[in-house]
């Protein structure tokens, strides 16, 4: 696959010239707007953090009701498994072996890798069906003033963290609106403080939405709850419980997060668009915990029986949390075993928007509307991730074979997900035709980027990681 550049300007001049009208199936008649699309990414929730996927600790009811009114997905698929390349994986949709953004590349003083200014984000591709377009919370995809701003990417509005290494605090000394610092005081981004900044995130989110009643619109909700650190101005009904501070903090966070939910879903029935709004919810990655941890032990998270957790390539690592709702078009208490990933989400949005995906996108997805609105999921040769972290990691699925190679010079592990869903038995050696399958997906996958060698990480970027630490210090 070939990734075309073409400058900005001629990109979103071909962007505007691509809406065609209804695509079929989607909307019925002309003159209806289309439908609102809401994409709420939870920082780290996992499948068993939710009640309605067997959590029995945490309180998550508004998260369990819209599993009963829609669908919850067993097989969902994130970008990779940390943060900013999984919900680059998102904005642009594409898997990571093409994706511009493969791992965490922190960038002094403040911000991470940007995006290209050639990019083809979600934001831009609804825009020309006129969509008011808007990013609340976590960005962590380029600092302000860079290619990677998202009022350069097609983002008419956003409000909270810019940067993902200052999102470690919920008492930051400031956020931003835009391209405005708001300094609030009484934060030290150190300690619990004066503000909660998730109270302010939440805040302007229902403000926007309620802004929204004659627009179509797409937001992407990018909440940090339950990341770490695992800091709460109110542990409400986890007070008393005998855990520790952490364990409380992180049931609380999860619970916030229920809460903050149900708000919004209130707010669109109260403004009658809640039968015209696709709400899609997930975490960015799968279990965040170790199970013998202090987290991954007492709330179970890894109760699904999958292998591995964050910054790992087993389905532990990649299958999240997933619910959508969408009232008349998703059906109501649907669980879902066919897989989907987080890159199919630009095609999809397009679809219902009524847009052509422009071919300088170049998307890996594949629409879910028929999938998502009862219908089969969509047929593909295979899904594909890589990581550039400590080591680059690579793994595909094709059809009921996994196969995960964890760095350059590794061999080929490879699990058959239909009889060993929890990937404990390797049959690389009485397998080599699946094998040589794997490897070759690996190499077709992956596009050649100086800034993601499969060798490890380059001088440039180490340096970057030690000065962006360095800053970060100095400012708290």
């Amino acid at each position: 696959m070939t990734h075309s550049r073409i400058p900005r300007l001629a990109r979103l001049i071909v962007l505007t010239s691509l809406f065609v009208g209804l695509s079929v199936g989607s909307l019925s008649q002309a003159e209806e707007r289309p439908p609102n699309f809401i994409f709420l990414l939870s920082d780290d929730v996992a499948q068993g953090d939710l009640g309605c996927y067997g959590q029995q600790l945490i309180q998550t009811p508004n998260l369990d009701r819209m599993a009963a009114e829609g669908t919850r997905y067993l097989q969902a698929y994130c970008g990779t498994s940390v943060c900013a390349p999984s919900r680059s994986s998102f904005v642009t949709g594409l898997h990571c072996g093409h994706c511009p953004v493969r791992g965490n590349y922190e960038v002094p003083p403040e911000g991470q890798f940007p995006l290209p200014a050639e990019t083809v984000t979600i934001a831009e591709v609804l825009k020309p069906a006129g969509y008011a377009t808007a990013c609340m919370g976590k960005w962590g995809m380029g600092f302000l003033d860079t290619t990677g701003d998202p009022l350069k990417q097609g983002f008419d509005h956003f409000f909270g963290y810019n940067c993902q290494r200052e999102a470690h605090s919920y008492f930051p000394k400031y956020l931003y609106r835009d391209a405005q610092k708001i300094t609030l005081p009484g934060n030290d981004g150190k300690r619990v403080g004066a503000t909660y900044a998730q109270d302010l995130i939440q805040q302007d989110v229902l403000k926007w939405v309620r802004q929204q009643a004659d627009n179509p619109f797409f937001l992407f909700y990018a909440a940090t709850l339950p990341h770490g650190r695992h800091e709460i101005d109110d542990l409400g009904i986890y007070a008393d419980k005998p855990w520790s501070l952490a364990q409380k903090s992180y049931a609380a966070q999860i619970t916030r997060l229920d809460h903050d939910l149900g708000e919004l879903i209130d707010l669109l029935k109260e403004m009658q668009i809640d039968e015209h709004t696709l709400i899609i919810i997930s975490g960015d990655n799968g279990s965040s915990f170790a199970p013998n941890s202090e987290m991954g032990s007492l709330f179970d998270q890894a109760n699904n029986g999958l292998r591995g957790y964050k910054r790992g390539l087993y389905e532990g690592a990649l299958r999240q949390a997933a619910i959508a709702r969408w009232p008349g078009h998703v059906p109501a208490g649907r669980v879902a075993e066919e897989p989907w990933a987080f890159w199919d989400l630009l095609p999809t949005a397009a679809e219902l928007a009524g847009v052509e995906v422009p071919e300088a996108c170049n998307t890996d997805g594949k629409s879910l509307v028929e999938f998502l609105t009862g219908g089969k999921a969509p047929e593909r040769e295979y899904f594909y991730w890589e990581l550039h972290e400590s080591k680059p990691i690579q793994a595909a699925r094709f059809g009921d074979w996994k196969a995960i190679r964890n760095g350059i010079n590794a061999s080929v592990e490879l699990y058959d997900l239909s009889q060993d869903g929890g990937e404990t038995t390797d049959l690389a050696p009485k397998h080599p035709e699946q094998v040589a399958r794997a490897l070759q997906i690996f190499q077709e996958a992956h596009a050649e980027d100086v800034n993601w060698p499969l060798s490890g990480k380059t001088k440039e970027r180490v340096q970057s990681e030690k000065a962006a630490w360095a800053a970060t210090r100095s400012r708290l």
